[in-house]
């Protein structure tokens, strides 16, 4: 039976490459230690060379495999190392890889040694190299290096199942099916037959099963096809019920057995022209884009904080679609999506730019490897086969289209652009559409865009982001305005029949070259900015779930008259998902305020805007609160001092139990709050962070605030114990944190 093994602790790195770095008895013990995921160099917050990653690196690792393993096949896999990747057993030379965001694999069998060390060297070219998607000209973001994603080892008979694409049918009938297309390798050069059954289980108890016997030829490749009738108790995967079933392939082949799971969620997803449709049901689709990287490591985080992203996107925002901007994205980040109900656009590597015939190839073959490796996620709705932003190609997009369409025919494709008339080659036309600047068009009729005379399914994939980038500790008036026009959009897209949905640039702030950026090689774009601490905009999605979930309640403002240019702070924008508002100005009842349907007829929950003027300039400042009101009763209420002070330093962790073993991390929220226990955004301070215990801090451990706040991750050591955390300012000290480490 098949067996992986983790990879990911005790590695020998060093920040440069020679060929003598590959002979087994070269003596790596001046390199550093590091567990995976690894970034080949930690970077600042901000202002700094983007350079400083962008160089040829080496990991090297002792290898036991165990004499029992001897007649198995054993494979060697990678889940992403950027960008490419030169691999060498016991002095030989395995295999390469060009791409940085797709996995690869290697057979190991015949250059393995058993008990005794193997040495396992790995050269990864982490430089921009221009026969490699993204890179051949300026690319808006950072691909950082290192193997940054997790490895492992694979073993496994020589008659095997390599991969198995699922597929739901007739959903929307009596007669629900699965297809299983079952891909066998057989290694033994040798003929017969074998027998292949499919379970399905829910919780452990079968719900269908089938079996076949299949021939098996001395070819290593075959494909074999089977379809199980469901029963009708079948539960469809959808937003608000994301149910998941246990799929098991069993292949046996005389002595050989392979035993291959995989979750999996049945469910109809289709665009079509007049919107996207789930289960037969027309759903409007609310997203942003996400960059997979992060302060100080890039790409280099475990599993536990890939997966929190899925959930703030879910939860904390209210969103049910998000795009993997621009290239495949942890499987982590994406087996979550399926747990909890949010929908996935992913695309291939790129940004705006087409390179020659060579990059071309390693383009498609990135079609194919991401497809192969994400196939059976129930999340995904659309698989992306166009370069962002780049110019039509039509002989290059045939291709990536119908390698697409033969690779899993079950899904439609597009293809983001940000030109109009592009020629339509995918399923979706899908849309960067920034044309609002603040002004009266909000969004483009589909027909302006397209150039065709009739409507098409189509989807808007990008919209403000750079139109007007907005840093958390702005001005509350630009702060006020980037919420609004968040807001705009959601409520036109929503009003707009024929617009599948819209997806936001961007969930959250991301790390660029100096070509773009607010000059700090921050891309300050994002409804929350990079340690994933919303801006005010966020609450323009998140005022839009359902109160019965969360109240939401959240005023555009830091409530001070002098922070706005024309004395005060109307209009106040009240982000909300209450039936009303009552607002009181220093005690006394100002009046009671309804959201604003007349001016977001198309928004679930439109924002309450008071326009009553408070006092004039010159007039003692008084304290604010604000009442948010369902079913005639107080839901929530947020209070705001006429004269806040600083008052305590606030720690808190988004996780209190950790796990030993392969790295796992958490993150923790510092902020300071005033006697409300308001954030207080404009404070100037230094936190001081001390980790002690069975763990360590991610980045440097003096951090200044942004905004009145800042967040660090720490990571586990692979041991079990605890972990705490002290935190000081030059006001404060923090309430100390302990995380467990089971």
């Amino acid at each position: 039976m098949r067996k992986t093994v983790p990879l990911n602790n005790d590695w020998r790195f060093t920040e440069v490459f020679e060929e003598a770095f590959i002979k087994e008895d070269f003596d790596d013990t001046p390199f550093q230690t590091v567990n995976l995921p690894h970034t080949n160099k930690e970077v600042p917050y901000s202002y700094f060379d983007e350079k400083m990653y962008q160089f040829v690196s080496c990991y090297r690792k002792e290898l036991f495999v165990p004499k029992q393993y001897q007649d198995n096949k054993i494979f060697i896999d990678f889940e992403g190392v950027m960008c490419f990747a030169k691999v060498y057993l016991n002095s030989k030379l395995i295999g390469e890889h060009k791409g940085g965001y797709t996995p690869f694999s290697f057979d190991i069998t015949d250059v393995v040694r058993f008990e005794t060390a193997n040495t396992l060297v790995v050269m990864v070219d982490s430089t921009e190299r221009k026969d490699i998607p993204p890179f051949g000209n300026v690319v808006d973001y950072l691909t950082y290096g290192g193997i940054y994603r997790e490895v492992s080892l694979r073993i496994v008979d020589s008659v095997f199942i390599d991969n198995v694409r699922l597929e739901s049918m007739n959903l929307l009938s009596n007669e629900k099916k699965l297809k299983a297309e079952i891909c066998l390798s057989n290694h033994t050069r040798a003929s017969g037959s074998a027998s292949i059954s499919v379970k399905v289980k829910d919780k452990g108890n079968e719900v269908g099963m089938t079996s076949l016997m299949v021939p098996i030829s001395e070819s290593a490749e075959h494909t074999a096809e089977l379809v199980l009738d469901l029963d009708e108790s079948i539960e469809l995967w959808d937003l608000e019920n994301p149910k998941l079933y246990d799929v098991e392939i069993t292949l046996q082949c005389g002595d050989y057995v392979d035993l291959y799971e995989r979750r999996f969620g049945f469910r109809d997803a289709v665009f079509k022209k007049d919107g996207f449709y789930l289960n037969g049901r027309k759903r409007k689709l609310y997203g942003l884009n996400r960059h997979q990287s992060f302060p100080y490591v890039g790409y280099a985080m475990p599993k536990r904080v890939q997966r929190k992203d899925a959930d703030i996107l879910k939860y904390e925002l209210g969103l049910n679609m998000v795009r993997t901007s621009h290239y495949p994205q942890s499987r982590h980040f994406l087996d979550r999506c399926d747990e909890i109900g949010l929908l996935v656009f992913e695309e291939i590597p790129g940004w705006q730019y087409i390179g020659d015939e060579e990059w071309k190839e390693v383009s498609k073959t990135n079609v194919i490897e991401m497809i192969k490796r994400d196939w059976n996620h129930p999340s995904i709705v659309l698989w992306g086969v166009r370069i962002n932003e780049s110019q039509d190609d039509h002989d290059f997009y045939q291709a990536t289209n119908a390698l697409a369409r033969h690779t899993d025919p079950s899904r439609q494709t597009g293809g983001v652009r940000a030109i109009n008339n592009s020629e339509l080659l995918e399923d979706v036309y899908t849309m960067n559409d920034f044309i609002h600047d603040g002004g009266e068009v909000v969004l483009r009729d589909q027909k302006e865009i397209t150039g065709l005379p009739e409507n098409v399914p189509y989807l808007v994939t990008e919209y403000n982001g750079h139109m007007y980038p907005t840093k958390r500790f702005d001005s509350e008036e630009r702060q006020m305005e980037h919420s609004v026009r968040h807001l705009r959009i959601i409520n036109a897209a929503a009003m707009d029949d024929y617009i599948s949905g819209a997806i936001g640039w961007c969930a959250f702030d991301y790390n660029t070259h100096k070509d773009f950026g607010s000059g700090d090689r921050i891309c300050h774009h994002g409804v929350m900015d990079m340690f994933r601490i919303p801006k005010f905009a966020a609450y323009a999605y998140k005022s839009q779930i359902e109160s019965q979930r969360e109240v939401v309640l959240e005023p555009v403002t830091v409530f001070a008259r002098g922070e706005r240019c024309i004395g005060g702070v109307t209009p106040l924008v009240v982000m909300t998902n209450c039936e009303y508002v009552d607002f009181m100005y220093g005690g006394e009842l100002v009046g009671r305020f309804y959201p604003a349907k007349d001016r977001y007829p198309g928004l679930t929950h439109p924002p309450v805007i008071i326009d009553e003027m408070l006092g004039e300039w010159g007039m003692a400042w008084r304290s604010g609160e604000f009442v948010g009101y369902l079913d005639g009763k107080e839901a929530k209420r947020k209070k705001y001092s006429e004269a806040p002070i600083a008052s305590k330093l606030i720690a808190s962790a988004d996780d209190q139990v950790l796990s030993s073993g392969d790295m796992d991390a958490t993150r923790i929220v510092f902020q300071i709050v005033d006697q409300e226990d308001n954030l207080i955004p404009y404070i100037n301070e230094t936190i001081k962070i001390l980790v002690t215990g069975d763990g360590e801090l991610i980045g440097p451990s003096e951090i200044s605030l942004v905004g009145g706040c800042i967040a660090a991750w720490v990571k586990t050591k692979g041991v079990k114990g605890e972990i705490a955390i002290a935190a000081t300012c030059s006001r404060f000290s923090a309430n100390e944190l302990v995380i467990q480490v089971d």
